[in-house]
């Protein structure tokens, strides 16, 4: 008995320093969102409309990644310390497709990156599947 009350004692320390550590994450997420907020509204004002469009279309897709990341946090403590699948695999997906938008010079690695975008899509549905569904 008084080692299993110590095994439960461990885990529960060890997922105090986890919920820090993920809570200590957010506000850093936090804080790179904001500053984003301002990189983005400055690729607005830009006045050459080439290099204006990439570093908004860049800078939206690192917003989505922050709002992403900031979400997966949310949900790890709603769902009672579990991180869902489908998360990983749609930030995975949004990283994927920043990498096209902003190194798209070389055709056969674009292709490599969209198989692996479809790769995801397939395992995002299998995530999504009623055999895999947790939720």
């Amino acid at each position: 008995m008084v080692g299993s009350t110590r095994v439960v004692m461990i885990a529960r320390g060890l997922q105090v320093i986890l919920s820090v550590g993920l809570l200590l994450l957010a506000v850093i997420l936090v804080v790179f969102l904001g500053k984003e907020t301002l990189h983005l509204a400055t690729a607005l004002m830009i006045s050459n409309e080439k290099d204006s469009s990439y570093m908004l279309i860049d800078s939206l897709v690192v917003y989505f990644l922050y709002f992403e990341f900031i979400a997966l946090i949310v949900k790890y403590f709603q769902s009672g310390y579990h991180f869902p699948l489908r998360y990983f695999l749609y930030i995975g997906i949004t990283a994927i497709v920043r990498l096209i938008i902003v190194d798209h010079d070389n055709p056969s690695y674009t292709l490599v990156y969209a198989a692996s975008i479809l790769i995801l899509v397939v395992a995002l549905y299998l995530a999504n599947s009623q055999r895999l569904k947790r939720e």
